[in-house]
Formats: C-alpha cells, sequence, structure tokens
C-alpha cells in the first residue's frame, strides 16, 4: 500500500522539494500540490494520509507572513483540514507552514488563539540555533530528548499567546521545542539564543492530541549530517541529521 503525503505549496513557497524529499526517503509518496488545484477541486485532502505545509514565502507574505494562504485553507477547507485532524492524521508546518497553521486556527487548537509576529531584532534571522526538546504530546519527537540544532530563517517567528493560554499550552503538553543556549540550558528570551524574542522561548507547538504539529526551524535543511556547517569536526558516525527525526516519526505514525 503506498501511503501518500500532501505537501501544499503556493505562490512563493521555496522549501517544497527538498521536503519532499525528505518525505520520500521514508518511504512515503509525496505528492507536491499548489493549492490552485485544490481550490479547483482536482484532489482533497482526504485522498491523503498526511499533510506537510513547507517554508517560504507563500503569496509573498503580504498582509503578514502566512495570512493569504492561512486565509485559503480555512474559508475553503476549514471543515476537510479539521476532519483530517481529528481523524488523527498528522498536519506538519514548517516555518512559512506554522505561521499558516495559526492563521488558518489548526493550532494552538481549533481557534487562531495565537500569533507569529515580526522578530524583535526587526532583522531576517538566518543561522543554526540550540532547541532543547520539551515533554510533550507530539508524534513527531516521539524519541528526541535533550537538546538539537536546527537552521532557522525568518523575519516574522516571534511567537505570542496570553499569559492565560501559555499556561494551558504548557499544562497541555503542547510547547515541543524552546530555543536553548548551546549547554541546552534555557535561552530565558536572551538574543541571539532566542532569535525572535517568542514567549518563553517557545520555537514549536502541536495541538492538544500531537498530531499537528508546527516549528519555526527547519528540520529538512538539517535532514543529513553533512548539511551541518560543522560536521567535518564532529566525531559522530550518524548519517543523519537532528532533522531526520522529525520525519522518521511522521512516517512510522502513518504507516503503524
Amino acid at each position: 500500500m503506498a501511503y501518500k503525503v500532501c505537501i501544499i505549496r503556493a505562490p512563493g513557497t521555496n522549501c517544497d522539494r527538498e521536503t519532499a524529499l525528505c518525505v520520500e526517503s521514508q518511504g512515503l509518496v509525496a505528492d507536491v500540490v499548489h493549492v490552485k488545484r485544490l481550490m479547483d477541486g482536482e484532489i482533497c485532502f482526504s485522498d491523503y494520509d498526511g499533510i506537510v505545509i513547507p517554508g517560504g514565502f507563500s503569496f509573498g507574505d503580504h498582509v503578514r507572513a502566512g495570512a493569504l494562504l492561512g486565509k485559503i485553507l480555512k474559508e475553503r477547507f476549514g471543515d476537510e483540514l479539521a476532519q483530517f485532524s481529528s481523524d488523527g492524521k498528522p498536519i506538519l508546518g514548517i516555518c512559512n507552514g506554522f505561521q499558516v497553521l495559526v492563521e488558518c486556527g489548526l493550532l494552538p487548537g481549533n481557534t487562531a488563539q495565537s500569533a507569529l509576529t515580526t522578530n524583535l531584532s526587526s532583522r531576517f534571522e538566518c543561522r543554526w540555533v540550540d532547541l532543547s526538546v520539551e515533554t510533550s504530546r507530539c508524534i513527531f519527537t516521539d524519541g528526541l530528548s535533550g537538546s538539537i540544532r536546527l537552521p532557522v530563517a525568518h523575519g516574522e517567528g516571534r511567537f505570542l499567546v496570553t499569559a492565560g493560554e501559555l499556561k494551558e499550552l504548557t499544562n497541555t503538553g503542547q510547547v515541543v521545542f524552546k530555543y536553548a543556549q548551546k549547554n541546552g540550558g534555557s535561552a530565558g528570551g536572551s538574543y541571539p539564543e532566542n532569535p525572535n524574542g517568542s514567549i518563553d522561548d517557545i520555537a514549536g507547538i502541536c495541538n492538544k492530541e500531537g498530531n499537528v504539529f508546527g516549528l519555526m526551524p527547519h528540520p529538512e535543511r538539517a535532514f543529513y549530517r553533512f548539511l551541518h556547517p560543522r560536521w567535518t569536526k564532529s566525531d559522530e558516525s550518524e548519517s543523519f541529521g537532528d532533522g531526520y527525526k522529525i520525519f522518521k516519526n511522521m512516517a512510522e505514525y502513518i504507516m503503524r
């Protein structure tokens, strides 16, 4: 049986091919689908076993990052996506994809209760960061612990929620990754460890069920160990990088 993953692209998406390669490496069929094909009714989400919304600048990030694609998905496919999520199928949003998931209300839950806004540095942050792996419900990070390194590349990655919503996210195990120091300790909101000023150093969250996951760092850019800028200095013999496990977990969850 061929398990299929829909990789949604729109004008301005620029990480779809490398994301597809990561998905395909796990024995899944990756179908890169322009959002217009969905709007024209050529295909529907129920045809797929998983969804990935990759990074980039969908629709040029006009209005704000991820707003237009998020609006389309919410208005045209809100019920279908809600059913997809309720069925327990995995949905992954990377960088711009995370912004889209927040805009369309799939994260943190059924309504948009959070925001991803302009970095406090007022700059585009493009570099590798350290992340602490939090205890969470997320199916994508099963087996991960301690700290990992992934690259970020965004201008609007500052995650904001109210104090009450932050407490709820923490209590329900929805905080998946936090920006950290090199030794794995808390970034404490400090720059450059926390590249954007996110509240409580949050870099990624999931829904209460753990099958919808959004993160600002790019796991597809850390899929292989040699993608790390200092890979030749490492004594590790492992061929894969810290982003590999996220895609592996997605595939194992789909094929379980």
